[in-house]
């Protein structure tokens, strides 16, 4: 699986810079003609072929030009918009508030048919309770000194959970015991939270598996993230939000994904570790 964020921005920017060098390639130019062609310095040429530096789309626009291939221009910017929108920082999704990054996200639930989210921080979104919830996005804005907007923001939150009972869509979650013994809001928020995870894990169209804490996994916990049918991956990193569309690594997290599903307990096993977590909180 990925790395982190910038190790998959990085590929898929090589990847741009990988289609770049081969129209120049095509072309018959050299790296110095290309440059007298487009009015740069050589050393302009170098950073983009190498990923060193991301390309303008009017750089794309003058490269294919020069190299005889203007019709290449628009599918390359359309590359360069997707790798430029993959790693988006909180702060700047966030800057209108709450509420407005938790709508922005309901066309993507909505036209999504099967859903899996691994959690190893907190319990995945769609099957948080209101006050579970809250307390995890007012702390989201008390440390990030966000607008007020929580009440807005959970309620806009708790709208997008009827995904869950409409349509012919399914939903697979895996999160880790520790998530359920490490909680947010205190004791009584987490009582509730629990007891609403072994409601939720009856439903037809839910599948839930807890990892158990033990000292000799196979595979080690990793980052959170939710794969939207075979289409897309978002990960959930401390510094921002990572969208992957690349198969090749959409199909990595899904392989993650199933590797995780191998260890984790489901049914009556699942139950007793929620009930079990629950019951150390009186």
């Amino acid at each position: 699986m990925a790395d982190s964020a910038s190790s998959s921005v990085q590929r898929a920017r090589q990847s741009l810079a990988d289609q770049l060098r081969e129209i120049l390639r095509d072309s018959g130019l050299k790296g110095r003609d290309l440059a007298v062609a487009c009015g740069w310095y050589p050393s302009k040429v170098s950073r983009l072929l190498n990923a060193h530096t991301p390309p303008s789309e009017d750089d794309i626009r003058a490269w294919c030009r020069a190299c005889g291939v203007p019709e290449r221009a628009a599918d390359l910017i359309a590359t360069l918009r997707a790798v430029t929108g993959m790693f988006v920082e909180w702060r700047r999704m966030e800057r209108a508030g709450l509420k407005q990054a938790q709508e922005a996200r309901r066309p993507l639930y909505e036209r999504t048919h099967r859903f899996r989210s691994y959690s190893s921080w907190l319990i995945p979104g769609l099957i948080q309770t209101p006050g579970y919830t809250t307390a995890a996005l007012q702390a989201i804005q008390q440390r990030r000194g966000l607008v007020d907007d929580v009440s807005a923001a959970v309620a806009a939150r708790m709208e997008r959970r009827r995904v869950m009972y409409e349509g012919d869509r399914r939903f697979a979650f895996l999160v880790e015991e520790s998530v359920l013994r490490s909680g947010i809001g205190g004791a009584a928020v987490m009582r509730d939270q629990l007891h609403h995870l072994a409601t939720v894990g009856s439903l037809p169209n839910v599948s839930l598996g807890v990892l158990p804490m033990r000292p000799d996994r196979l595979r080690w916990p990793a980052e959170g993230f939710w794969i939207f049918d075979a289409a897309q991956v978002n990960v959930e990193l401390i510094s921002g939000y990572l969208t992957i569309t690349q198969p090749s690594e959409v199909a990595m997290y899904a392989e993650t994904f199933a590797e995780l599903a191998e260890l984790a307990v489901y049914g009556t096993a699942a139950r007793t570790l929620i009930a079990s977590a629950a019951e150390l909180l009186g």
